[in-house]
This record gives C-alpha cells, structure tokens and sequence, in this order.
C-alpha cells in the first residue's frame, strides 16, 4: 500500500493536470493546482527513490529532485499566475530565471531516477528506459506546450511507476536504509 501511495500519487495526479493542459491551454488555473499537488506528488516519488539507493548517488539525487520539486511547483503556481492576469515568469528576464533552471532539475532528476533503477536493479529493465524516455522528452513536451505529447509522457510516467508500485516487491530492491 506504501508504494502504490509513494509512486502514483504525482504521477496521476500530474497525468490529469496535463490533460487539462493539453485541453484546456497552458494558461488554465485549474491545471495549475493540480501541476502543484502533482509536482508535490512526485516528492513522493523522489523520497522512495532516494530509499532504493546509497551513498554519494543518493544525496545527488535527493539535491538535483529537490531542486526539481521546487522548480516544478513553481511553473504550477506561473500558471495560476498568469491565468490571473499576472506576469509569465516564462517571458521575464532578471529572477525570474531562476525558475527556468529549477525547472530543468525536474526531468534531470527523472533521468536520474531511471539510472538509479537500473544501477540498482529495481523493477524490471522497460520501467527505468521509460522513465528515462519520459526524462528526455518531459522538456520538449513543456517548454514547447505540446499538450498531447506531455500527455503522453505522463501515460508513460503513470505505467511506469504503476509497475512499480503494484508489484509485491520491486526485482532487487534493496532493504530500506536504516535509520
């Protein structure tokens, strides 16, 4: 039941914040909530994905997602922003940068968490090359708002952490580290 909560809880709920998207427009406030409980979702995910790994690889990755987290629920709250009238953080210069390079750290931190899956050998070898193929395709999708093709991203993040989630245990899944 952990898992199923931990690794689906962002990847749904970001699934319908981008169909909204791709329906409705980039500029939608009811898809900005959800991109923000989605994004917040997907702390989940980089919290179970920290567990499954060690050391040095672990601390980047729980850095470069949370890094992510926060650029991820920034572009949720731009988008309530903007559908509000307010200034697209997208289209000013100065600070506003800083939420294009958080942004960034969201799909590197999924690539990250494909190589992780693999280094550690949890699930099975589709899972981690359809989260990276969701890493590398995450910033086409939305830096040039092609609706369907983030919807397609997040169908592939859903099945992908979904596998995961609803096997009884992950192949080769390490113990949790000990506290």
């Amino acid at each position: 039941m952990k898992d199923r909560v931990l690794l689906l809880a962002g990847p749904v709920v970001y699934l319908a914040a981008d169909l909204l998207y791709a329906l409705r427009g980039w500029d939608d406030p009811a898809a900005g909530v959800l991109h923000v409980l989605g994004a917040t979702g997907y702390v989940l995910v980089l919290f179970r994905a920290v567990e499954w790994n060690r050391g040095a690889f672990a601390v980047v990755l729980l850095v470069v997602g949370a890094l992510g987290a926060a650029g991820n629920i920034g572009y949720g709250f731009n988008t309530i922003h903007t559908s509000l009238g307010d200034t697209d953080l997208n289209d000013a210069s100065g600070a506003a940068v800083l939420i294009k390079i958080l942004g960034l750290c969201f799909p590197l931190s999924l690539l990250l968490v494909a190589v992780g899956l693999r280094l550690r050998r949890v699930g099975a070898a589709w899972v981690a090359v359809a989260v990276a193929l969701a890493a590398v395709t995450w910033p086409v999708a939305h830096i040039a708002n092609v609706g369907w093709l983030a919807v397609v991203v997040n169908v592939l993040l859903v099945a992908s952490f979904g596998a995961l989630a609803t096997s009884t245990a992950p192949r080769g899944a390490p113990a949790p580290i000990p506290s």
